[in-house]
């Protein structure tokens, strides 16, 4: 367990905003920005994609942690491929209006997913669905629910909470949860 956090059998939901409910006949993911040309697909040729199922820890920056949690998604090493970029980071953009921003070797080399199920059942809209980023080794603020895209940049800039004060890179096992942490 990381420092300063406690374990919990719930799921807490805890959003910047209200809940989008995207129909999936309207949902698509798109990779754009420091590409040589961007790339997306429509819901139906997302989950096309081959999939991985992972079980993983996940940590709040509330201080909550829930354990051996087990998702099914589209890792972004799959999407990634024959991408041709320079990018060294990602701005993931989501329904809402909500952005994080990550460097681009924290989300590939398997260790993150664009995830459309929870518990082998479909995802729920409160919970990040149909579809969300899951990078389980940082704060799950970076997690980022509803996502749509990923725009890869050769430098960072900072998403929705980072500009509130929350700290850029968001190791649990560092307790980076704020600016100056």
């Amino acid at each position: 367990m990381p420092p300063g956090q406690y374990v919990t059998r719930d799921f807490p939901v805890l959003s910047a905003g209200p809940t989008p409910h995207t129909p999936l006949d309207e949902w698509s993911l798109t990779i754009s920005g420091a590409v040589e040309e961007p790339v997306s697909w429509p819901w139906e040729e997302f989950v096309a994609l081959p999939r991985e199922s992972v079980t993983v820890d996940i940590h709040c920056v509330t201080k909550w942690s829930k354990l051996d949690t087990t998702w099914t998604g589209v890792s972004i090493d799959t999407l990634l491929e024959g991408v041709d970029t320079v990018a060294g980071y990602v701005t993931v953009w989501c329904d809402g209006g909500y952005t994080t921003n990550l460097p681009l070797e924290d989300i590939t080399g398997g260790r993150a997913w664009i995830a459309y199920e929870y518990g082998d059942e479909p995802l729920e809209p409160e919970h990040g669905g149909p579809a969300r980023l899951l990078v389980p080794h940082l704060y799950f603020w970076k997690s980022a629910k509803w996502v749509r895209g990923l725009a890869l940049r050769e430098d960072d800039e900072p998403g929705f909470w980072e500009a509130y004060g929350y700290h850029n890179y968001g190791d649990p096992w560092k307790e980076q949860r704020y600016q100056g942490d």
